[in-house]
């Protein structure tokens, strides 16, 4: 566990003084590490010896050790950035924090994502004579994008938010549909069912959820990636990016796959639509 994590499990356990001292560091990590332990209390608003207390309660030996671990885990950012929002954060610090959480949990789900399993999905949505997405709750956004990047592969597209349509709709497919199905927890039972009836019928279900969760047990392919499971106000935001790059990849996969043609027919509809458009300053 690194120093960042170690921070992030603790919160709880900090006094009211070496919580300041944390918000300081999670809201500018670089910063800290170039720090004086004179400038970090006075950012902080604390005393040094506040700070040299709480870089003790991590188990290091001081301020100079403690910025050693910050820095070695800011080299391997993998990690995502428990960024606790606070009523009195002024406009530069909450938009720091959404940022830079935002930016750590892709860094964080990129890594965690299987390459060959991409691949395996690429090829089944290439494969595929009709595609549909399904999403609830904040996912349906998801799904809403995915329909309108694919929608332009002059592939049959179609996208559901609600659970009768979707239940419709898996009880008319064939197998050469792919559903993809998006859940963060993939712990939705409508999802779940959906799953189930689709396979039922043949066709092939992708699911872009949690690994080992009830969704992934009942797709037929599961791409899963490592996110957060954060309590905080900006978790919907970090799945809903993640899941919204993740469609970016499966399309970037599929355009690649069909070849040279296929991207010269999508700079077609590209210069098809130019005129919908005002002309550039």
């Amino acid at each position: 566990m690194n120093i960042l994590e170690k921070i992030t499990q603790q919160l709880d356990d900090f006094s009211k003084s070496e919580k300041k001292v944390a918000d300081a560091i999670m809201a500018a990590p670089q910063t800290a590490i170039h720090s004086s332990i004179a400038a970090l209390a006075k950012i902080a608003d604390v005393s040094e010896p506040t700070v040299n207390r709480f870089c003790r309660r991590l188990d290091t030996k001081g301020f100079p050790d403690f910025k050693l671990h910050l820095a070695q885990s800011l080299a391997n950012t993998t990690t995502y950035v428990h960024r606790q929002l606070d009523e009195n954060d002024s406009p530069e610090s909450y938009i720091a924090k959404t940022f830079e959480s935002s930016m750590a949990c892709l860094s964080r789900a990129q890594n965690s994502l299987d390459p060959q399993q991409v691949n395996r999905a690429v090829n089944m949505l290439t494969q595929a004579k009709q595609l549909s997405f399904f999403g609830l709750g904040a996912s349906s956004a998801v799904a809403h994008d995915a329909t309108n990047k694919f929608f332009r592969f002059s592939l049959p597209v179609q996208c559901f938010d609600d659970p009768v349509m979707m239940r419709m709709s898996a009880a008319n497919s064939s197998p050469d549909q792919v559903f993809v199905l998006i859940s963060y927890t993939g712990r939705t039972k409508a999802l779940v069912e959906i799953a189930h009836l689709a396979r039922q019928k043949g066709a092939l279900v992708l699911g872009l959820t949690a690994k080992d969760s009830p969704l992934a047990n009942a797709a037929s392919m599961v791409l899963s990636m490592d996110i957060p499971n954060d309590v905080d106000l900006h978790l919907p935001m970090a799945s809903r990016l993640t899941q919204m790059v993740l469609i970016d990849v499966l399309a970037t996969g599929f355009i690649l796959r069909r070849g040279n043609v296929f991207i010269e027919n999508l700079q077609k509809v590209k210069e098809g639509i130019k005129n919908s458009q005002f002309d550039s300053p």
